[in-house]
């Protein structure tokens, strides 16, 4: 009797958790920054869900599990990007941020995979005609990387920087006159100096060429 009712409890246990109408996704990041299994997933500063599960696959890369509260998942389309950030509420924890681009898209599916993104391509994504805006929060969003860097970065942080920058590049490639004057003025200074600064620690560790990249980047934006 006593094993009848625990299996009835295990059914109905499951059976509520398939009908309650939360989102699960599977999200592919390159590198997840320390990002841990409980922590929160945030839409216009939102705590909209949390980090299910984090695991690491054979091809280098993270896939990490996340649930999306019912009453959100209406927010999150085939237009939402994710992106790491630390968590602007709770010290020392990670997070999930969810973006919306490009105006409205489909519904995702339960258990859909997507692509995780990073801040910088999130924001070049987001664009508009403000130029002005754009060169701001491009420096507000470096200014968070720089902030993770106090530390001794691990290589792997030092390759984002440098894929972050290949981004921009792209996109000065792609933009206007007025644009990228902007960001050789207003940027690439602000750049320069995280980046001077960057390999000064490196170089105290023997890793200074790992640096080499990100100057040639900067080398290349300058040139633009």
């Amino acid at each position: 009797m006593m094993r009848r009712i625990l299996i009835l409890l295990a059914v109905l246990s499951l059976n509520l958790g398939c009908f309650s109408g939360d989102l699960h996704l599977k999200i592919r990041f390159d590198q997840i920054n320390g990002l841990k299994t409980g922590e929160r997933i945030l839409f216009e500063e939102n705590a909209i869900g949390e980090v299910t599960d984090v695991f690491y696959e054979k091809e280098g890369t993270y896939l990490v599990g996340v649930e999306i509260h019912s009453d959100f998942k209406n927010a999150v389309t085939g237009n939402s990007q994710f992106f790491i950030i630390k968590d602007p509420f709770t010290p020392d924890s990670k997070a999930i941020e969810m973006v919306t681009v490009k105006g409205e898209g489909s519904a995702l599916e339960d258990g859909a995979v997507v692509q995780g993104s990073t801040s910088l391509s999130v924001l070049l994504d987001r664009m508009g005609g403000d130029i002005e805006k754009t060169i701001n929060d491009l420096k507000k969003r470096f200014k968070n990387f720089s902030d993770d860097l106090k530390e001794i970065p691990e290589n792997e942080d030092v390759k984002r920087l440098q894929k972050d920058l290949d981004q921009l590049l792209d996109k000065m490639k792609r933009s206007g006159t007025e644009f990228r004057d902007k960001v050789q003025k207003d940027l690439a200074p602000r750049l320069q100096e995280e980046i001077d600064k960057l390999k000064e620690r490196l170089r105290g560790l023997g890793r200074e060429e790992e640096v080499e990249p990100l100057q040639t980047r900067m080398d290349e934006i300058r040139k633009i």
